[in-house]
């Protein structure tokens, strides 16, 4: 019953109607790989996989513990089926994907500075992109390894390196910043979340994260220090959850929660469900003038992947003034993972 609600809160009651229409026998029932199943991110999320409707099957791989992960989920009854592969069944964890979704990685630890987690994570995605390269050239990838500001232009540099980037089919999923904005906004306003929904624009930390209130009926009511309270929240919520953890995680399940909701939106575009429209990280022109050419905006998800970049349309000054710190951030995180990719090729 659990699983089950959680499946129905993965997206609003219209497009849960519709998710149900496209899991009849018509639909195009999709092949998944999570790579990094095994971990506190990896898991809720192949749980919530196993349960949409649009997975046909769910390919597991971890360095340690997706055999053990696949055999729970495979004893929950929904029809998708679930195979686990160990450190060395990489490429055969791959084979006939249509969709992998990545959160492998190491979350920050003490003692652990941010150019620490960069290499480590760095290299897993690396990796990862490379092997999807290889088996799985045509593949959507969906992206959740942080910092997904550098991790996604790593991906991308990788695959352009292999002949194979197509920029339809590269995802930094940025939907924990748009369900927390949904959340906290709603507390606000006293309204259910699904009445407050938020676009959020630029990157995926701190400052690089920007909610359009102004284009929301409840956000744009919010003002002084209220809505400064509210933007800081939504842009650094994921220290609410490392200190209420007290160093023993961050934020895992809310994080799985919006990679699979991510997930099945994209799912629903491939199926050929018309006016998917979320925000993601992707190769995004609006702003590639200021070297800034991957941005979070709202993306229309179709049978290609992404099928068109919205603008960000009319925002307000204050929302003005959070993209003008937000975009010569951004430009140091892309920059730094082409940097990797660059030095990588040259070692």
């Amino acid at each position: 019953m659990y699983a089950r609600s959680a499946l129905r809160a993965l997206s609003s009651t219209s497009s849960l109607t519709s998710a149900r229409l496209f899991s009849s026998s018509a639909a195009r029932h999709t092949r998944v790989a999570v790579l990094g199943a095994g971990g506190g991110i990896g898991q809720p999320l192949s749980l919530l996989l196993k349960n949409d409707p649009l997975v046909s099957s769910l390919s597991l791989y971890d360095i340690k513990g997706a055999p053990g992960v696949a055999a729970d989920v495979s004893h929950v009854d929904a029809a998708g089926e679930v195979n686990g592969y160990a450190a060395d069944q990489l490429d055969q964890a791959l084979e006939g994907v249509e969709v992998v979704v990545i959160p492998a990685g190491v979350p920050r630890k003490p003692g652990m500075t941010r150019d620490d987690l960069f290499n480590t994570n760095a290299s897993i995605v690396r990796d990862l992109a490379s092997a999807v390269a290889r088996v799985s050239p045509e593949a959507h990838i969906l992206v959740i390894s942080n910092p997904v500001n550098s991790t996604v232009p790593i991906v991308a540099a990788t695959l352009e390196k292999a002949g194979v980037f197509n920029p339809a089919r590269v995802f930094g999923v940025t939907t924990l910043d748009v369900v927390r904005a949904a959340r906290f906004l709603s507390s606000l306003a006293g309204v259910t979340p699904a009445e407050a929904p938020v676009t959020v624009i630029g990157g995926h930390s701190g400052a690089t994260i920007v909610p359009l209130l102004s284009q929301s009926a409840h956000g744009k009511k919010v003002s002084g220090e209220a809505y400064d309270k509210l933007v800081h929240r939504i842009q650094y919520g994921g220290d609410e959850v490392v200190k209420a953890k007290d160093g023993a995680g961050s934020a895992t399940l809310s994080m799985a929660y919006a990679g699979a909701k991510f997930t099945n939106a994209l799912l629903r575009g491939l199926n050929g469900q018309k006016g998917v429209v979320t925000p993601t990280f992707v190769k995004n022109p609006l702003f590639a003038d200021q070297g800034v050419d991957f941005f979070a905006t709202n993306v229309e998800l179709g049978v290609s992947g992404v099928e068109k970049i919205h603008p960000i349309g009319e925002i307000s000054a204050q929302e003005t003034k959070l993209l003008d710190a937000c975009l010569p951030e951004l430009k140091k995180n892309i920059a730094k993972g082409k940097e990797f990719v660059a030095q990588s090729a040259q070692a």
